[in-house]
């Protein structure tokens, strides 16, 4: 009898231990939220995607040394798409399908974003892009999102500067890329309403390292100001064609162009670019009680201070990202995509690197117009235009 008690009590214990590691295993698991990340960290698209990789490294050290997400690990998985949208469309489905992530942080570029909505959407995993092209989120999807501020703002923004500077009639010039197509389709879209007339519209080739002869046409046909959408290397050389071919007419920029390495890149022929952009390059001179000033001079002097280079918008659209996502999921307390996907579709007042964000129901992005500013370049530096 005592043989057979010994033998029970010998199961119980056996049983008990088997479930405890079962339960720490199940709890090792649940401690850490992953979250996956696409970005051009290398290749023509490093000057959007390294900044980024950079921040997510920068805030997941700092979230994890100071307690996790209500105590819980935070993992980002970064996958360098270099700028292709075939890498990124495999490593979307690899992220969803075998890392199982709460949500996709990125891509960097507009075309990718585009190309991975539909993975994104059917897979209910959300995505949080970095890329600025309307189209990402219009049509709105259920669990797309993106951080940047929207095309058309940017468009009413310069041409809202053209009026005050009683500039009529100009020349537009943008990449063959979603970014670039999804531009030019905003600046005519919105021309007529701010009495501007669109006289030439060029799309070059994105790789294009010498633009003189599509700047030739702008000249030949009168213009007071050209309007060029684009990402590298382009941003750089229209500048320095210009200047080359004497051409004396202001340049615009889109939004994109808010990284001083494409001030470098182009040189003195930076001198009086004006573009559309957050506020990030100009938080030193912001007013003390101005709502995103501390967000935004605590972002840049910590990247600053650990990477050795200057703060760009680029990586202020990854900041974003990631912290609206972890803000969501300490309101929810959960990583119930559903549930995730909900709360930043409700998320209000929002103080971010972009701006204030307010999404809703029609609006995943959440960024209103007054989360530009119109800035230029003066001495190699950015500076407020006005």
């Amino acid at each position: 009898m005592k043989c057979k008690n010994v033998i029970i009590a010998g199961f119980i214990i056996l049983t008990l231990l088997c479930a405890a590691t079962v339960f720490g295993m199940g709890n090792k698991e649940k401690d850490t939220i992953k979250v996956g990340a696409i970005l051009s960290v290398t290749g023509g698209g490093a000057f959007l995607g390294g900044p980024e990789a950079k921040t997510l490294e920068m805030l997941v050290e700092e979230i994890n040394n100071t307690g996790g997400v209500d105590g819980r690990k935070i993992e980002v998985i970064i996958k360098d798409s270099q700028g292709s949208t075939e890498n990124a469309i495999s490593f979307a489905k690899q992220l969803i399908e075998e890392e199982k992530v709460l949500a996709i942080i990125g891509p960097s570029t507009s075309g990718e974003s585009i190309n991975i909505k539909s993975i994104c959407e059917e897979g209910q995993t959300i995505l949080l892009s970095c890329a600025a092209a309307e189209d990402i989120v219009n049509p709105v999807a259920s669990y797309i999102f993106k951080t940047p501020q929207k095309d058309s703002y940017a468009a009413m923004k310069i041409f809202e500067t053209m009026n005050k500077m009683g500039i009529t009639d100009i020349g537009i010039v943008v990449g063959n890329t979603g970014f670039g197509k999804g531009g030019k389709a905003q600046l005519e879209k919105y021309a007529p309403d701010y009495g501007i007339n669109i006289k030439i519209a060029e799309v070059y080739e994105a790789s294009a390292t010498d633009l003189t002869s599509v700047l030739t046409k702008l000249n030949n046909a009168g213009i007071q100001a050209v309007v060029n959408w684009s990402i590298v290397p382009a941003q750089s050389i229209i500048p320095k064609n210009m200047k080359q071919l004497g051409m004396s007419q202001p340049l615009f920029q889109s939004h994109g162009f808010g990284n001083i390495k494409y001030v470098e890149a182009a040189g003195e022929a930076a001198e009086g670019i004006i573009f559309p952009c957050g506020r990030l390059l100009v938080a030193d001179v912001l007013p003390s009680n101005h709502p995103q000033k501390a967000v935004l001079v605590k972002y840049k002097n910590d990247y600053e201070s650990k990477f050795k280079e200057d703060a760009s918008t680029f990586g202020g659209h990854a900041y974003d990202a990631l912290m609206i996502l972890i803000d969501v999921i300490k309101k929810v307390k959960s990583t119930d995509k559903a549930k995730v996907r909900e709360a930043i579709e409700n998320l209000k007042n929002f103080v971010g690197t972009g701006g204030v964000f307010n999404f809703s129901a029609s609006d995943h992005n959440g960024l209103a117009i007054d989360s530009f500013e119109m800035l230029t370049v003066k001495n190699g530096k950015f500076m407020l235009l006005y």
